[in-house]
């Protein structure tokens, strides 16, 4: 989903009349302590209740039967992903489904419901700031993985490792190996020499690899760029590359599983 054109969108949105536009933000994050219980459906039953409620005690009776169409679409969309909830879940409709925006965030939600004229856009904002098209690049040595995120969530991973031999850099095929001192040549090279050869040679190496990452970073059109490694190898490789680097994390998380890397740079 590009959220920058269904943003655009949705600030377009006006209805008229008794047709107008739900907001749901719904907090179903399993690990807040006020979650435990599934709490979020209660207080999904008690916002759809409460705006029921308040248009029976007016007696509009066609934005009445608006809302409830509204509703019941809702509640479909709600029970076919029940088993599938991340951290919330943000909805936009309509009663004739000229607007119908439903999904699951990886982004805690304050719980909020709105019915009115417009669509209320200030969650759905902070969602795009916080978390736009990233690039993490892991660094260690001879190997590099880049895991690409957007709005908090995996889009995809490509790792590379260095043929020590040829210096050359490679698209990793497969499930990554142990991390080994030889890159993928035939070679046996001890670690100490194999360290000695990288000390005389991290600047050159990284200059090669760099303009992948950024061709990478311009193609998959990257907002954020962060680089995490050892303090040699991640401050050597900020350097060779012409794009951005946002922030620089000292810490080796080349072999942690991404959701775990993803937690610790992108919160």
């Amino acid at each position: 989903m590009d959220i920058n054109k269904k943003l655009k969108e949705l600030e377009n949105v006006r209805m008229e009349g008794n047709n107008k536009v739900f907001t749901m933000y719904l907090n179903t994050d399993p690990a807040d302590p006020d979650q435990q219980g599934g709490e979020w459906k209660i207080h999904f039953k008690n916002g759809m209740r409460n705006f029921e409620k308040y248009l029976e005690e007016a007696n509009d009776k066609e934005e009445l039967k608006n809302f409830q169409l509204v509703k019941k679409n809702v509640e479909k969309y709600m029970k076919e992903n029940e088993q599938q909830q991340l951290k919330g879940i943000i909805v936009f409709a309509t009663a004739d489904e000229v607007v119908w925006y439903a999904d699951m965030v990886q982004m805690r939600l304050e719980n909020e419901f709105y019915w009115q004229e417009t669509p209320e856009l200030n969650q759905f904002r902070k969602l795009k700031d916080t978390y736009p098209k990233t690039g993490i690049i892991l660094v260690q040595q001879n190997e590099i993985k880049v895991i690409e995120s957007y709005l908090n969530q995996l889009e995809d991973t490509l790792s590379y490792e260095l043929d020590v031999e040829e210096e050359t850099w490679r698209v990793m095929q497969g499930p990554r190996k142990g991390n080994s001192a030889t890159g993928m040549g035939s070679t046996n090279l001890q670690k100490d020499n194999f360290e000695a050869r990288y000390e005389a040679n991290q600047q050159r190496w990284y200059k090669s690899i760099a303009p992948k990452l950024d061709k990478q970073a311009k193609e998959k059109k990257w907002e954020k760029i962060f680089v995490v490694g050892e303090a040699a190898s991640s401050k050597e490789l900020e350097k060779q590359m012409n794009k951005t680097v946002n922030e620089v994390i000292q810490k080796n998380m080349l072999d942690h599983e991404e959701s775990k890397v993803m937690k610790e740079v992108l919160g």
